[in-house]
């Protein structure tokens, strides 16, 4: 979630209540969830009789605003959480009932926001209520002053969810909103939303041809066509051309692994609930799982020989079709799957080449975003030093790596980046780089992670300049992170306009009529002779202008036009999607041109 300043945050968690206060005034006999603040926004989940649908957005926003504008404040009471409970019996609330025997048994009041926070767990003695008006609800604050201080606000989409977020729960409706200090704001947020409907990978996809869903292979699974998988080719080509001048290893490993490999490396107690399992008909053979993730495998090609201090750094790199276990519900297009190829790297060096590996791929990343006209902001993922337990290591050995981590960001980016406690992975700390696309959203994508506790559990060592056995330090890197979820930001980030290196199209030739398809399928192969392999000719027999407007829909950067004229010159006429006619060339130009 984007950083948001406090007085947003409170402006949009007053805006929670808002909304919680509303329904309740239209619908007295709604059981309420709970209402946390998200990026741009909040949510309200509600049970509910009634099916809500967007029809009903235009009176609950405005009871909203006859709310809003009598100007309640946010009166906030403690009570113990054995008065906390009888209150809520009254006010026959179930589900914040729950809420409260979930408090009392965790320690930690984090469950009211239904989002992990960074708080210290013990015991919890007390719970608050805050009062608007007619409405009360249970909550931890903060807030605004009243309810005019709330900003603009407008009612998103509503949608199933599941009572905090498992399937074993009921499921409730759930209302997205927005809400920004001032109406331009909200304006320029509502209109930006628009252009991201026109961008949806989703509508896209299917119009360019680029990848589809089968209910026979099951959700979550994309199916890549050939238009698609030129992108994905282009894309993990162009990442190894980054790679090559520092000696990169390409290995392969397989598709499924004992189970026993993820307990070693510390995944199975973290993960077990995302493994996809499989068992063998055999009676003596183990518990196997689809594999989750790469770095475990390539530990084991790592410890396949001896290994001496001259050997190292050691990287292993693999676009490797990983699986997790996502909840179906939480499935959307190729930004969230079940199926993935991680574009990852593994590299194994002594202690004092770490700083030098990681200044090594930080300029690989940042070359491969400056390609994609996208900004890099850095933030810098460490441990949460109150939950311990999440971790696995010491703090010698977390204090070590942050410290290295730490040292590489100051030197490469200043001061200028965000560091984030509880973010790091829990083998190691890591620097996230969060992308941000054309319309102005971040995307979390590549990272860089010092790990010294796989090593460790799986007993890696090498020889050192003394002979003495060593333990190798671990980087885990992604530069574009999957590319099923790349493709997908990469799509709504040009809007379906791929560049030309990229495009699964490149040029498409257009002939007026049927007797200039021979001079068309001339002019083809000799893009291909001068090394363009992705031009297409349009045989149907239709007028030019459909053949353009067609061409335009696919998003084609080149259209070449061939009639009668450019049969006697042997000259094509160029039209670009963008900048329309750009006149008339020899093919020898052309090729100058595209190159």
């Amino acid at each position: 979630m984007k950083e948001q300043s406090q007085d947003l945050h409170n402006m949009r968690h007053s805006c929670a209540h808002l909304l919680a206060a509303a329904v309740q005034e239209l619908w007295p006999d709604v059981k309420l969830g709970v209402g946390p603040v998200i990026e741009d926004g909040l949510y309200y989940d509600f049970d509910l009789k009634h099916r809500l649908t967007e029809e009903d957005f235009p009176s609950i926003e405005k009871k909203m605003a006859e709310i809003a504008a009598q100007g309640h404040s946010y009166e906030r009471e403690e009570v113990d959480l054995d008065k906390a409970k009888e209150r809520v019996k009254e006010m026959e609330q179930p589900y914040k009932l729950e809420l409260i025997e979930a408090i009392e048994k965790t320690g930690s009041t984090a469950v009211m926001e239904a989002e992990e926070q960074n708080e210290e767990v013990g015991q919890v003695d007390k719970v608050s209520f805050y009062t608007t008006g007619k409405f009360v609800d249970l909550c931890r604050g903060g807030h605004c002053p009243t309810t005019k201080d709330i900003g603009p606000f407008k009612l998103l989409s509503v949608a199933g969810a599941y009572w905090r977020g498992s399937e074993d729960n009921p499921m409730m409706q759930r209302i997205y909103v927005t809400c920004w200090p001032t109406q331009e704001e909200l304006d320029k947020y509502l209109e930006l939303k628009e252009e991201a409907k026109k961008r949806d990978h989703r509508k896209l996809g299917k119009e360019l041809d680029l990848f589809t869903f089968s209910d026979l292979v099951g959700a979550g699974l994309p199916l890549f066509t050939a238009k698609g998988n030129i992108v994905r080719q282009q894309i993990t080509a162009f990442v190894q051309s980054l790679m090559h001048p520092y000696g990169y290893q390409q290995v392969w490993t397989p598709h499924i692994t004992k189970v026993e490999l993820y307990k070693t490396s510390g995944h199975y107690d973290k993960f077990s609930d995302d493994i996809f399992y499989a068992r063998s008909g055999r009676e003596e053979e183990s518990e196997f799982a689809l594999k989750p993730m790469n770095c475990p495998h390539h530990t084991q090609i790592y410890a396949s020989q001896p290994r001496s201090y001259r050997d190292l750094p050691i990287r292993l790199a693999e676009v490797g079709t990983v699986y997790r276990d996502e909840l179906s519900g939480e499935l959307g297009g190729l930004t969230r799957v079940r199926s993935l190829s991680i574009d990852d790297a593994h590299l194994f060096c002594r202690p004092d080449q770490v700083g030098q590996e990681v200044r090594n791929l930080y300029g690989i990343i940042k070359d491969f975003y400056s390609i994609f006209d996208m900004e890099l902001r850095v933030r810098l993922s460490v441990r949460d030093p109150k939950a311990p337990e999440k971790y696995l290591g010491t703090d010698e050995i977390w204090e070590k790596s942050e410290a290295e981590l730490l040292k590489v960001v100051m030197e490469e980016v200043g001061e200028d980046f965000v560091r984030a406690e509880g973010e790091a992975a829990f083998y190691g700390p890591k620097i996230d780089f969060i992308s941000m696309d054309s319309l102005g959203r971040e995307w979390q994508l590549a990272t860089i992670q010092v790990d010294f506790n796989q090593p460790e559990r799986f007993g890696l060592e090498y020889t050192a300049d003394d002979g003495s056995k060593q333990q190798p330090v671990m980087v885990h890197r992604a530069i574009l992170g999957s590319l099923e979820r790349f493709i997908g930001v990469l799509i709504e980030h040009f809007a379906g306009k791929f560049p030309f290196w990229l495009a699964p199209t490149q040029v498409k030739i257009l002939p007026i009529a049927d007797k200039h398809l021979s001079y068309a399928e001339s002019v083809k192969e000799r893009l291909h002779d001068a090394g363009f392999h992705r031009v297409e000719i349009d045989t149907h027999g239709d007028m030019v202008g459909k053949k353009i407007k067609k061409a335009q829909l696919e998003k084609v950067p080149y259209m070449l036009i061939v009639g009668d004229k450019e049969v006697e010159s042997g000259l094509v006429a160029i039209r670009h999607r963008d900048e329309g006619d750009q006149g008339t060339v020899g093919v020898e130009e052309l090729i100058k041109k595209l190159k």
